[in-house]
C-alpha cells in the first residue's frame, strides 16, 4: 500500500496545489445544478482557491483573521475556506439551521470578521443581527436570486464579484498567491469546528492542518481508497464527519466529492452517484433501512416471504463475514442467491451498489442495526472519536466487526482507559484546545492525552467498548448501572420507533419517552384505514399506543438485565427537534435541556398513580415564531411478568 506520510509536511492549500501537480485534470468536484452535474477540476479548483484568497485579502482579511461559513454544501464551501486558509486565516463552520440569535452568540464569541453564505435565507438571517455584529465587515453571498435589495449596500457581495477582485490581483502580482500557500505551516490553525452543544452553547475547537491532514493519511492505511473513488457530500458541512471528508480524505486520497443539488435531493442525486464509500450519522442508516422496511412492506406477498427467509439466512452469513470466519458452503450459497434475487436489486434502487464500506459515527448505533446492514450486503462499520480528534480515534477493521465494540486505534493513535473508566486519547490528529476557552482546554487535554467524556473499556481483544457518556451514565435505587443510549438504541431498533428517551437515574424502575416513526407508522395506520391529520393526531391514537406497547413487551422480553426493563412510557405528542434545542446539531440528545423542559411528563411516569397528563405543546419553528397547542397524553405501565 502506498505510504502517505510524506503528505503530513503540507498545510491543506500545500496539498491541494500538489494534487494539481500530480493530478491536475482529474474531476475533483462535482456539483449537480439544474439537474446537470458540473465538474471542477483539481486545476480549476486551485485556481478558484487562488482569486478567492487574493479577493479576500483586498477586503481585508489577514493572517488568523476569521470568516464564517453558513449555509448548504456547495464547493464554494471549500473554495472560501481553503482561499481563507491560504492566507493564513481561519475559517469556522456555523450549522445553517442555526437561528439568528445563536450565529449572533457565536460569530461574536469567534471573533468573525467575515461571513460566507450560500444564499438570502442565510443572509437574512446575519440582516437581522447586523447591529449586534460590530467586527464583521462583509457578507459574501453565492445564489444571488433575492438579493437585490442589498446590491446598492456595500457590506454586501457577490461571490462572482470576490473573484474578479481576487483574478486582478492575479494578474498584477503573479507568484504572490504561491507566497502565500508557502508561508503556510502544518501546525497553524486552520478551521473552528464547533461542538455539538449538548451541554449549552458550542465550542469552537481550534483544528490545525496536520490534525485534518493526518486523519485522511490514517484512515487510507486502514481501508485503502482509490483515486477514482466517488464521495457524496451530504452531511452539514459545519460538521466534523464532513469536514474529515472534504480537507482530510480527498485531499489525502484524491478521490472525487459530489454535491447534490439540494438537501432535499440527497438521497435520490446520490443514486446518481452510486458513492463506494460513505459516512453519516446513525439517522442516515435508520432513515434508510425504513425506506427499505417500505418497499418490502408495499413489493408482493412472494418478495416479503423471500424477504424474511433470505434475512434470517443473511444474519448468519453475516456473523461469519463480520468475524471473517469462514462460511460454510451451503450457507455461502444461500446467502449469495438472497443477495442476487433480494438484495442487489433493492440497495441498486438506493444508490449502494457500489458501496465497499459504509461509516457509521457521532453516536451510538444499536447491534441490531449493524446485523440487519450486514445481513443485506452493505459493509456497514462504526467509527468513534470527537470533534477535537478530528471525527476519528478507532474504527472497526474488515473481518473483525462486532456490534458492541468500535473496534481498535487507527495507526499513530494511542488509547488508555482513566481511573475513572474514562476513554483517553493521544495522535496527530487531537486539536490544540478551544478557542478563548483556557479553563475548558485545560479539562479537555492533560499531557497530550485527550479526554472524551465518555465511559468505556478496552476488551480482551483489544476492541475499545463505549459505554455512554460519564454524566450520563445512570444507577437504578440500588446502584445497579445501565447506560441509557444503549437501551435508547436497543429500542430503536424497532421500525415503529423513531426516538427515545430512557429515564430512571436513582429511581425504582426504568421508564421512557418514545417518538413513533411518523413514515412508518403513518403507513402501518394508513394500512388499517386509520385517518390522521398531524403527528400529534397520530402519535396519541389509540391504536398507535397499543402498537407501542408490543414494541415494548419485546423490549422487555430481550432485555439482558432485569433493571433493563421499561416498566412505564409515554408516547410523545411532538417529535423531539434541534429547532426546539431537544437535539443537537447531530441528533444526539441533550438529555439535561429535555429532562428539564419535559419534567412534568417525567414526574408523571415515576408517579403510578397518574394515567393521563394535560399538556401544552410549544412548537419553535425555524423563522423564530412560535406555537402553543394543548393535549391529553396517556401514561402506560407494564406487565410486571414480562
Amino acid at each position: 500500500m502506498e505510504n502517505k506520510d510524506h503528505l503530513l509536511q503540507y498545510t491543506i492549500p500545500q496539498l491541494l496545489r500538489w494534487r494539481v501537480r500530480e493530478t491536475g485534470d482529474k474531476t475533483a468536484l462535482r456539483e449537480k445544478d439544474f439537474g446537470y452535474w458540473n465538474n471542477y477540476t483539481w486545476s480549476k479548483f486551485y485556481e478558484r482557491v487562488g482569486h478567492i484568497a487574493l479577493g479576500l485579502e483586498v477586503l481585508g482579511l489577514k493572517k488568523e483573521g476569521k470568516i464564517a461559513l453558513i449555509g448548504d454544501n456547495i464547493p464554494e464551501m471549500l473554495f472560501m475556506a481553503v482561499g481563507a486558509q491560504s492566507l493564513g486565516a481561519i475559517a469556522a463552520g456555523v450549522y445553517q439551521t442555526t437561528l439568528p440569535e445563536e450565529i449572533n452568540q457565536l460569530l461574536n464569541y469567534m471573533d468573525i470578521e467575515m461571513v460566507f453564505c450560500d444564499d438570502q435565507e442565510q443572509v437574512d438571517k446575519i440582516v437581522e443581527i447586523r447591529e449586534q455584529l460590530p467586527n464583521v465587515k462583509k457578507v459574501i453571498y453565492e445564489d444571488p436570486r433575492g438579493m437585490r435589495n442589498y446590491r446598492s449596500d456595500d457590506w454586501f457581495m457577490d461571490i462572482e464579484d470576490l473573484y474578479e477582485l481576487g483574478e486582478e490581483v492575479f494578474r498584477k502580482k503573479p507568484g504572490y498567491f504561491e507566497s502565500l500557500v508557502d508561508d503556510g505551516k502544518p501546525d497553524d490553525i486552520c478551521f473552528f469546528c464547533l461542538t455539538s452543544g449538548t451541554t449549552g452553547l458550542s465550542k469552537a475547537t481550534m483544528l490545525t492542518h496536520r490534525n485534518y491532514i493526518n486523519m485522511g493519511v490514517q484512515i487510507s492505511k486502514t481501508d485503502k481508497l482509490e483515486p477514482t473513488d466517488e464521495y457524496v457530500s451530504f452531511l452539514p458541512f459545519a460538521w466534523i464527519g464532513e469536514q474529515m471528508n472534504s480537507f482530510g480524505v480527498a485531499m489525502a486520497t484524491g478521490i472525487t466529492i459530489n454535491f447534490p443539488e439540494s438537501v432535499e435531493t440527497s438521497m435520490e442525486d446520490l443514486k446518481e452517484i452510486g458513492p463506494h464509500f460513505m459516512f453519516g450519522a446513525p439517522r442516515i442508516y435508520e432513515t434508510i433501512r425504513s425506506q427499505i422496511w417500505l418497499k418490502i412492506d408495499e413489493s408482493y406477498w412472494l418478495n416479503r416471504k423471500l424477504y424474511g427467509f433470505f434475512m434470517k439466512v443473511g444474519e448468519k452469513a453475516a456473523g461469519y463475514r463480520m468475524s471473517g470466519s469462514k462460511m460454510p458452503f451451503s450457507l455461502g450459497f444461500l446467502a449469495w442467491l438472497g443477495r442476487q434475487m433480494i438484495y442487489r436489486p433493492l440497495i441498486n434502487q438506493l444508490g449502494l451498489l457500489r458501496l465497499r464500506r459504509a461509516y457509521t459515527g457521532g453516536a451510538a448505533l444499536g447491534p441490531e442495526l449493524f446485523t440487519f446492514y450486514q445481513a443485506i450486503g452493505v459493509n456497514l462499520k462504526q467509527i468513534y472519536g470527537q470533534t477535537e480528534i478530528v471525527g476519528i480515534a478507532y474504527m472497526h477493521r474488515d473481518g473483525d466487526i462486532r456490534s458492541d465494540s468500535v473496534g481498535f486505534p487507527l495507526p499513530e493513535t494511542e488509547c488508555k482507559i482513566s481511573e475513572e473508566g474514562e476513554i483517553l486519547s493521544r495522535s496527530p490528529s487531537v486539536s490544540p484546545g478551544y478557542y478563548n476557552l483556557p479553563e475548558k482546554t485545560a479539562e479537555l487535554l492533560e499531557d497530550g492525552w485527550l479526554h472524551s467524556g465518555d465511559a468505556g473499556y478496552i476488551d480482551k481483544d483489544g476492541h475499545l467498548v463505549v459505554i455512554d457518556r460519564l454524566s450520563d451514565v445512570m444507577h437504578n435505587h440500588e446502584g445497579k448501572m445501565f447506560s441509557p443510549m444503549f437501551l435508547e438504541n436497543k429500542l430503536k431498533f424497532s421500525p415503529y420507533i423513531k426516538e427515545a428517551v430512557i429515564l430512571g437515574n436513582k429511581k425504582e424502575y426504568v421508564a421512557a419517552m418514545i417518538n413513533v416513526d411518523p413514515i412508518v407508522v403513518g403507513k402501518w395506520a394508513e394500512d388499517r384505514g386509520i385517518s390522521f391529520s398531524t403527528y400529534m393526531d397520530l402519535s396519541q391514537k389509540d391504536e398507535i399506543e397499543q402498537l407501542m406497547l408490543q414494541q415494548v413487551t419485546e423490549f422487555n422480553l430481550n432485555a439482558e438485565e432485569p433493571h433493563h426493563k421499561i416498566k412505564r412510557f409515554v408516547v410523545l405528542y411532538k417529535l423531539l427537534d434541534m429547532d426546539d434545542g431537544e437535539l443537537t446539531k447531530t441528533g444526539k440528545i441533550r438529555r439535561d435541556f429535555v429532562q428539564k423542559k419535559y419534567q412534568d411528563l417525567i414526574d408523571g411516569l415515576f408517579d403510578e398513580s397518574k394515567s393521563e397528563q394535560d399538556v401544552e405543546a410549544i412548537f419553535q419553528y425555524q423563522d423564530g415564531q412560535s406555537a402553543t397547542v394543548k393535549t391529553k397524553i396517556r401514561f402506560y405501565t407494564m406487565n410486571e411478568e414480562v
